[in-house]
């Protein structure tokens, strides 16, 4: 799915809020490791599957001009196969591992949240509060009394 997301993007497709599932990705997949979270088979390879549009995609429309499409495509799709082959290899080891894991879940779910924050901030869905807002109001000896 990541390959074929990647075509769209070399293809010039456009795919909307490709930045929204890449930030929910790794919200979504961060929590599931950093909770243990197995799920069934189909439901694991549907929202692998999902969002793997949105990487590929990503990748596809970020290539250089002058570049090997061919080329590309394979160096994308073979270092994302490394880099879960690793992580898969790192979940099989010693029984440290999975702490590991689970703190490497919680650091991507962190960043995630940090995209989505950026993403949304950057969209104008997140204000500043005002100062004279009442969430902003401080307690005073008086309110205390009360």
């Amino acid at each position: 799915m990541m390959a074929f997301g990647g075509l769209l993007g070399l293809s010039g497709v456009a795919l909307p809020s490709v930045e929204l599932g890449i930030a929910m990705s790794a919200v979504m997949l961060g929590a599931l490791i950093l909770g243990s979270i197995r799920l069934p088979l189909a439901a694991a390879l549907l929202v692998v599957g999902f969002f793997a549009v949105f990487h590929g995609h990503a990748h596809g429309t970020e290539m250089t001009p002058g570049q090997s499409a061919i080329l590309y495509s394979l160096g994308f799709v073979i270092a994302t196969g490394l880099l879960l082959t690793a992580a898969l290899a790192v979940s099989l080891r010693a029984a440290w591992t999975r702490i590991a894991l689970r703190v490497g879940g919680s650091w991507i779910a962190a960043v995630g949240m940090l995209m989505l924050g950026w993403l949304l901030k950057g969209a104008g869905w997140l204000r500043p509060v005002p100062a004279n807002h009442p969430s902003e109001k401080r307690l005073t000896r008086e309110d205390e009394r009360e």
